[in-house]
């Protein structure tokens, strides 16, 4: 097993750029050294390996939407956002690419992009918008640190229910899961709801997120480790179990648990009993576990990736935190709250107008919490204490992926059989029959019907066509190449 590798810890923020030219990634990490301790990469699986060995966590991501093997089209860039905040839900990341349409720029902050800028810019610029993300995470850092304010904003149904089941389960001593979508305040409500406002508040609480260690790492992390049991273990070190003692040990993440640590996390929560890496005397745990995922773990266990036993053992309650969607008008309410947070001390916080404020009202939210105060954030910096208009606030929304209007298409038959009708007089023809050319055609017309109801926006058409925009592209790609082909 190797050593987790030891990085200069100064008191300079921590800084990842993300570029796969490296011209740009040196000129980078030259022009922030002096404000940023910077480490680079140059593509999203090297980004994650190299998070994985680190001790600690970069505060802010600089990065680029073009990346390989893709680098004409901004998916890795996308998907690279989601695995940041999966791996350090508090990073503030700002993009910084060639590929600046308005669209890409609104999905990237929908995804949780704090800020969108387009390539070229200079330093100077570039360094006031990260120390000004920077500033924002220190306000969310010292708010995380008042205890005496309600971590929960809102009083819709769905908010009503979540205060009644933490009040129920807060004092329980059996494990709890807490379900629900990026971006919706799950550590939130583990830490704020579910420790300091219990009985085990003066305790400790420890979290790990089981996506941002290499999964060689987790065992040791958890359960600690004897001098010499491998590799750089030069002296014994406790494990999260251990350090929580008779606190809190807050698993995030937890549907990325490798197979084999399941099951020895299942006897942790079953007896309480498990041992350091390198010996063999038992421990025991009185630590109060929860656990939190985005993922549907009932699928996982179908899929044969987590198991049935250990879902159990952690979901003896369960707790599912809404998404932002279903919220009503909390959703103006959190912009009140976070208005009020981020507005500078001698300047005051923006408005929506009327009409703004019914857009804002009506819009889904699908970055949830996260995204709501990423927009607001943005807004704050742009237009402080000014009356912001609908068509500002347009500009900052991910409207593409909102529902096409339905069209009226032309009736094509009234019940199944005819179709099968129709198939039966076509194989019963003389000529040459290929299902597989027949399935290729029919695809190409979906797809570009599709394309031609959305007006060419791929996000609107992907949605038409039930899938997700990434196998859009991919499909578009595969027929592209059938027909020169042909």
């Amino acid at each position: 097993m190797a050593a987790t590798p030891d990085f200069p810890l100064t008191e300079k923020p921590l800084l990842l750029v993300v570029d796969d030219d490296p011209l740009i990634s040196d000129t980078l990490s030259f022009s922030m050294s002096s404000a940023f301790e910077v480490i680079t990469s140059h593509s999203r699986p090297h980004c994650i390996q190299l998070l994985r060995q680190l001790r600690r966590m970069p505060e802010l991501a600089l990065i680029d939407l073009g990346l390989p093997p893709l680098p004409h089209r901004p998916d890795e860039g996308f998907a690279l956002i989601s695995d940041l905040l999966k791996l350090s839900p508090e990073i503030r990341i700002v993009v910084l690419s060639g590929q600046s349409d308005a669209g890409n720029a609104r999905h990237a902050r929908t995804l949780g992009a704090a800020d969108f800028v387009a390539k070229p810019c200079s330093p100077t610029e570039l360094h006031k918008i990260l120390q000004r993300s920077l500033s924002y995470r220190s306000l969310d850092e010292n708010r995380a640190q008042d205890t005496s304010a309600s971590p929960l904003i809102g009083n819709s149904p769905a908010i009503q229910k979540l205060r009644l089941q933490l009040r129920q389960y807060a004092d329980s001593p059996f494990p709890v899961l807490i379900e629900g979508e990026s971006g919706c305040g799950k550590e939130i409500v583990a830490n704020s709801c579910l420790h300091q406002d219990t009985k085990r508040r003066n305790k400790p609480f420890h979290a790990l997120n089981c996506a941002a260690i290499s999964p060689s790492l987790v065992e040791p992390t958890l359960f600690g480790y004897a001098k010499g049991a491998f590799t750089g273990a030069v002296s014994a070190k406790s494990g999260y179990f251990e350090d929580a003692a008779d606190g809190t040990l807050f698993l995030d993440e937890i549907g990325e648990l490798p197979l084999e640590l399941q099951a020895k996390l299942l006897r942790v929560l079953e007896n309480g009993e498990y041992q350091r890496v390198g010996e063999t005397q038992k421990q025991i745990s009185h630590a109060r576990i929860i656990a939190a995922t985005n993922r549907d773990l009932r699928k996982e266990i179908r899929a044969g990736n987590f198991r049935a036993d250990l879902y159990h053992r952690l979901s003896v309650f369960s707790i599912s935190v809404p998404p932002l969607r279903e919220m009503d008008d909390d959703k103006l309410l959190l912009l009140d709250h976070f208005r009020q947070r981020y507005a500078a001390p001698a300047q005051a916080a923006f408005v929506l107008s009327d009409e703004a404020r019914a857009l804002w009202s009506r819009y889904a939210f699908p970055g949830n919490v996260r995204e709501l105060r990423n927009i607001v954030i943005r807004l704050t910096a742009k237009y402080p204490g000014q009356t912001v208009q609908s068509s500002a606030l347009e500009a900052e929304l991910d409207l593409q992926d909102e529902p096409v209007a339905p069209i009226a298409a032309p009736a094509v038959g009234a019940e199944g059989d005819v179709l099968i009708v129709a198939a039966t007089r076509r194989l019963q023809q003389p000529e040459p029959f290929s299902l597989d050319r027949l399935l290729a055609e029919t695809e190409q017309n979906y797809v570009e019907a599709a394309l031609q109801l959305a007006h060419g926006n791929v996000s609107q058409a992907a949605r038409l066509l039930g899938i997700n925009r990434t196998t859009l592209y991919n499909r578009m790609e595969s027929l592209a190449k059938e027909q020169n082909v042909s």
